[in-house]
């Protein structure tokens, strides 16, 4: 393919205020324990832990997208003409899915501090997944996003 398709729906997994907030934390105490011995070594440990904590949760949080008839969340894509029904999950229905509604071959895209999300059913008989779940702040866009199947 010699061009990228518009993403029809794109979303990075990024921590809340209360994540960021988490790494400034670390940086603050790291930067405590050497303080005694360094006051200047103190703020360098702080300013570097810190930093390697926000490249970290930056990095690591996985990308939610729906682009060129594809799901892609986090690691794993699956095409949308793989796909059943989509369902938008509130909080509660979420913490259901993931406790006693989960099913142990789910691919599952998680991120705590996005409450929400979608269930989405695998209509393909040769794939062992029932289903994926995924994690979303915008979980009605998505389900409009992959209930169009032959998106480009």
């Amino acid at each position: 393919m010699t061009s990228r398709a518009t993403p029809k729906f794109h979303e990075r997994l990024l921590p809340g205020p209360g994540g960021w907030l988490g790494a400034v934390g670390l940086g603050v105490i790291a930067g405590i324990v050497p303080w005694p011995f360094s006051p200047p070594l103190g703020v360098a440990t702080g300013v570097l832990i810190c930093a390697i904590a926000v490249i970290a949760l930056a990095t690591t949080s996985p990308v939610v997208q729906v682009s060129g008839g594809v799901l892609q969340a986090g690691r794993a894509s699956i095409p949308l003409a793989q796909l059943g029904g989509a369902t938008p999950l509130d909080a509660t229905d979420m913490r259901w899915e993931l406790g006693p509604g989960l099913d142990a071959r789910a691919y599952v895209c998680l991120r705590a501090w996005a409450r929400t999300g979608v269930r989405i059913s695998v209509a393909d008989p040769q794939d062992p997944t029932p289903y994926w779940l995924v994690s979303t702040r915008d979980p009605h866009t998505l389900v409009a996003a992959v209930s169009t199947k032959h998106a480009r």
